[in-house]
This record gives structure tokens, sequence and C-alpha cells, in this order.
């Protein structure tokens, strides 16, 4: 096997995209990706069973498609690489025993991924050998934590993550309390360019002083994101607006609810990573897309000395190619292969990069 330059194909299937990377080294050579948004809409959110069988619908075509964007047929892949964990159980399932029969029938080396170590990874296909003194703030529809990152094959530590709802989640619940739809994520950035901010004050969680505590004896949420108690604001106050027959402000609802989520995200990220010597940031999920979430990053950056890297939109949210970015760098690391014998973890923690 090619350990100086692989030619690694990752598969993702952690939630609702079927997601077929193909990278050579650390260069990328196709990022094909099938989503089965469309077929969640109604509901409002991702039905897991909906995913897994759209995953099943998609995954050979998906296939198909990469090696011919590629130019490069299946015997010549020198690994594979899959999602584990974290993730939809029955999703993860998918993507896993799909991999392991490619495996099987090829003869291939398999590694299984951490899907959130993945979102770090995928930065050496934008701008090459990743920094030293490096963080990672993921924020996505499932996941919204600040990473430490030693070392991307070797060494990733949980700083803080979130309690209880992801951003993204809250975006889609507040989305369906304005009636905005779903994904609710672009409908809410979207419109709040049009509100006002500042209109109404919710509720940053977590940043009560018992929660943070000091640098020197830090609280036990001091990097922690709760957005549980938000979502619930904002639902009262639009009980509030109906109540009075007041004419509902959506805009302004809908930019205030922003301002509050990208803010406390953005004060605690940057605070874990001044108190944990982190100069270098990169941010990753889907929620990067957010164009208030990256202004406020970048900003905050800025003002610390830290320098930030944002990945294109299309290698922030999940994506074969990040798989194959990571599974590419554990490859010329050295690790041995996964085997066959590894199951989904739809829990698998960040500092499991490979199994």
């Amino acid at each position: 096997m090619n350990r100086t330059e692989p030619l690694v194909l990752g598969i993702e299937s952690s939630c609702d995209e079927t997601g077929i990377g193909i990278v050579r080294g650390d260069k990328l050579l196709t990022n094909t990706v099938s989503s089965s948004m469309d077929e969640h809409v109604r509901f409002g959110g991702v039905i897991p069973e909906i995913a897994s069988r759209a995953h099943l619908d998609a995954f050979v075509p998906t296939l198909r498609q990469a090696l011919d964007e590629a130019g490069v047929r299946l015997d010549e892949i020198d690994a594979i690489a899959v999602t584990s964990g974290p993730g939809l159980a029955g999703a993860l399932m998918v993507g896993v025993c799909a991999a392991k029969a490619l495996a099987v029938a090829t003869g291939k080396p398999l590694y299984a991924i951490n899907h959130l170590v993945a979102h770090v990874g995928v930065g050496v296909l934008d701008g090459g050998k990743l920094p030293d003194n490096l963080g990672a703030l993921l924020v996505s529809g499932g996941h919204t934590e600040i990473l430490r990152v030693a070392s991307l094959t070797g060494d990733v530590q949980l700083l803080g993550s979130t309690i209880d709802d992801a951003a993204g989640e809250a975006y889609d619940k507040v989305a369906r309390i304005l009636g905005l739809g779903y994904p609710g994520g672009p409908a809410i950035d979207k419109l709040a360019r049009t509100g006002n901010p500042k209109a109404i004050r919710f509720p940053r969680g977590l940043t009560q002083p018992k929660y943070l505590g000091t640098a020197e004896e830090p609280g036990p949420h001091r990097y922690d994101w709760s957005f549980s108690g938000l979502k619930t604001a904002v639902a009262r106050c639009v009980e509030q607006y109906e109540a009075s027959g007041e004419e509902l402000p959506v805009a302004d609802i809908a930019a205030s609810f922003q301002e509050a989520v990208v803010d406390v995200i953005t004060a605690k990220a940057v605070l874990a990573c001044t108190e944990n010597g982190i100069t270098n940031l990169l941010l990753g999920g889907g929620v990067a897309a957010n164009s208030r979430l990256r202004e406020l990053t970048a900003q905050r950056c800025a003002a610390k000395g830290i320098t930030l890297r944002v990945p294109p939109i299309s290698l922030c949210t999940d994506n074969g190619a990040m798989v194959a970015a990571l599974g590419a760098q554990v490859v010329m690391s050295g690790a041995e292969p996964s085997g066959l014998k590894f199951a989904p973890d739809p829990s698998m923690p960040v500092t499991s990069i490979h199994l």
C-alpha cells in the first residue's frame, strides 16, 4: 500500500447525506454527495429510518459517480475509510456495512474514522498541513463542540460541548416555531438580515458565574453551551405576542435569536482558545455556512490574535471527502487498518480518532 500519497476512498453516512470522497494524499479528487434532506422536510427534521433507507438507495449510484469523477478504478484505491461514529445508528450501519463489503470484495484495508475529527481533517484539503496550536469549533445540526487538536491522528481533546440541543437543532426548532420551515438555518439566517438583532434580549445559556467560574477555578460548564432554554424563550416570546394580538415581528425575533446563538458560541470558543494556548482555529460543520457566525467568529478571533480557517461550505457540511482526508492522514501516520470486526458507535467519543 502506498503510504506516501495514498489514494483513499471515504464513505460518510452518519445522518442524511450519503457522501463518497476520494483523495490522493492531501489532494481532493472528488466530493460526491447525495442528500435525502427533501424527504425529511414535511417532518421538520431528520427521520432516522428514512435516512437509512435513502443511504441504501443512494450508495451504489454515488460510488459510481465518485469513481467516474475522480477518473479512478476501484482496484486502484489504496485504502477505504468510513465514518464509524458518532451519528444515527441505522445510518452509520449502512455506511459501515457497505465499506466492509467493499473491503472484502477488493481486499483493500479498511479504516474506521471519527466523524467529528474528520470535520477537522478536511482542513488539509484546503490549505495543506494543519498548523500547530490548533483548535476546532464544530457547529452543526447534531454537534456543537470546541476541540484542541494536538495531533490530528493521535491526540484530540474535547474542551467543551453542548449539554442539550446542538446549535443547528435549535435553529430548526425555532424556525418551526416561527413557521419558516425546514431546514431552519438558512431560513433564519436570511430573514435575520432584515431584522434588529438587539430588539429582544434572549438568554445566553451557561454564562452565569456559577457555570463559568474563573480561569484559576473553572466552573462546571466554562466552555459548554446550552440552547434548550433559548428555544423555550423564543416560544414564550411568540406566545406573548399572539396573546396580546400584536403582529409578530418575525424578522426581529429571528435576528435576536441568531445573535444570542452566535454570541455565546463565539465568546466561549474564543475563551477556550485563549486559555488553552490555541492560536489557530478551524470552523467547521454545516452551521459554518451561517453568515453571522462566520462574521462574528472572524471578528473575535482577530481581536485575540487567533488565525481563523474556514473550509469551503461544500467541505463544512457532512461529506465523504472529509472522511477520505482523515483516512489518508491516518494511513500516512502508519496506523494499522481497523479490520472487519468493529461496530458503528453512535456515541463515539472525539478522543477515538480511528479504531
